[in-house]
């Protein structure tokens, strides 16, 4: 099964770097309040990923957004500040294509070349620990935000505000 791929390649990734993190099996959800209640977490630990498409300005590339779990997406706003002057969400086809996970199952991590990441800054000033569905929806990992940043060492992009 294509999550289960993911899912290796996650803890193989975070065992490689002496990650702090542990598996958390729960019940199926797709929306970040269902899986905060689901994981037994508070929806500022979540971090949500987003594939999109950022397109003008010569630009078109696909982009990784990640942000806290509790605020929206600005795609405009994205798309401004990468350069680009319109950004959408893929279709569930190109979503399996770039990540091999559905919509909800995302982790904050690019295994694509043709998938840029960038993280909201916001998500590391939440809490010392982060949570993000590990390319299933009833499997996730509660993730030390440090090591993720050592780790991943993502761009950073102010782009989400208020829900």
């Amino acid at each position: 099964m294509v999550s289960s791929v993911i899912f290796n390649q996650l803890i193989t990734l975070l065992e490689g770097g002496q990650a702090r993190y542990r598996v958390i099996e729960h019940a199926s959800a797709g929306r970040s309040e269902e899986a905060a209640k689901a994981r037994g977490t508070q929806i500022e630990q979540g971090a949500k990923a987003l594939v999109c498409h950022v397109k003008g300005n010569g630009i078109k590339q696909h982009v990784l957004a990640v942000l806290p779990a509790h605020r929206k997406a600005n795609l405009q706003v994205l798309a401004q500040k990468l350069g680009g002057t319109r950004a959408s969400l893929a279709s569930p086809q190109e979503v399996m294509a770039l990540t091999q996970c559905v919509f909800g199952a995302i982790p904050p991590f690019s295994f694509h070349p043709d998938l840029k990441l960038v993280v909201d800054p916001l998500l590391f000033n939440q809490l010392d620990e982060m949570v993000f569905n590990a390319g299933s929806l009833e499997k996730s990992l509660l993730l030390n935000v440090e090591d993720y940043q050592r780790i991943v060492k993502p761009e950073q992009v102010e782009f989400s505000e208020s829900a």
